[in-house]
């Protein structure tokens, strides 16, 4: 019985490595970067990041993710006067500016335990922002990352200790990782493309797990729109697209309504998965924070509470007194 037990706890993570192995977030808005590298460097000052977010509570060994995400522009003198509803990523600046063609890096470390499974990553980002015309931007960016996997076996209980599935387990080795992403946007409007994770590794070195834990490439497309009305409100819709072989095909709806840049509300839903609600605020200049609840609609809502994610923001390094070239 217990062989059993732990034969479908493997199943289960395999399961999970196989299909969708990087960590899924409710509040990617608050923070595009997770998804691309392109957005470093994308505002006026240094913005970082701190998360976590516990999804399907209730459930034993279910997926927890913590992350801390650093990215700036580089210079300070590639910079012009700009307005707060021109400011992609952020909406609690009250006098941000718009950047001129400028590079941008960021970092980012994350945690992510899932069963049995942990995973560490190390991610390096690089970014180059160029000004195509009076209104629109192209920017292109890069990671190199190394990533740390490991399957927990103290916690495995079978009845032969020298089983040769967990005895020739190699999870001691950190592996490279590379991404891809490439991102149009103005003032109002973007639309970015991200390939992750596109070096194929094996988590496992075990001739029984090898062929069910090998990586598998994330693809990511997402937009959005800021419409500001009532000169004190902006309505922001977006939209993630997520292609991950060899599940189907899933996506994100997102609706954020902010008021003054310091108070934000809105709603999200994940296809077969969950409806979320969103809160954010503006504690000060330099400090926000973000919370979401995900209300589980897959068959896991018999045994989960919901996801919950919360983000806290700082704000460094911004440039206001840059003056108009």
């Amino acid at each position: 019985m217990k062989k059993t037990i732990c034969f479908f706890i493997l199943v289960i993570c395999c399961c999970y490595v196989s299909a969708q192995q990087k960590s899924q977030y409710t509040q990617y808005v608050f923070n595009n970067y997770l998804l691309n590298p392109a957005f470093a460097g994308i505002d006026n000052y240094t913005d970082i990041k701190i998360g976590h977010r516990s999804q399907w509570t209730g459930l034993q060994g279910a997926p927890k993710t913590n992350y801390i995400t650093i990215n700036t522009p580089i210079g300070k003198t590639n910079l012009i006067q700009g307005d707060t509803s021109k400011v992609l990523s952020n909406l609690f600046s009250p006098n941000s500016l718009l950047l001129k063609p400028h590079h941008g890096v960021g970092f980012l470390f994350m945690n992510d335990k899932v069963g049995l499974i942990n995973q560490t990553n190390l991610h390096l980002s690089y970014s180059y922002h160029l000004k195509l015309n009076n209104e629109y931007n192209l920017a292109t960016g890069l990671t190199f990352g190394l990533n740390h996997t490991s399957l927990n076996t103290a916690l495995i209980i079978i009845e032969n200790p020298s089983d040769i599935a967990i005895q020739n387990s190699n999870n001691k080795i950190w592996k490279p990782d590379f991404t891809l992403g490439v991102l149009l946007y103005k003032n109002n409007f973007y639309a970015g493309i991200s390939a992750q994770q596109l070096i194929t590794q094996t988590y496992f070195n075990s001739n029984s797990l090898a062929n069910k834990s090998k990586t598998v490439p994330h693809f990511f497309f997402n937009l959005g729109y800021k419409l500001s009305f009532a000169q004190d409100f902006i309505f922001s819709p977006s939209l993630l697209l997520k292609v991950i072989k060899p599940v189907p095909i899933s996506y994100d709806v997102n609706l954020k309504l902010a008021f003054k840049n310091k108070l934000w509300l809105g709603a999200s839903y994940r296809r077969d998965d969950s409806f979320g609600i969103l809160t954010g605020l503006a504690i000060s200049r330099r400090f926000n924070f973000g919370y979401a609840y995900d209300f589980t609609t897959s068959g896991l809502n018999r045994v989960s509470g919901g996801s919950h994610e919360i983000v806290f923001g700082m704000i460094l390094n911004k440039f206001e007194n840059e003056k108009k070239n």
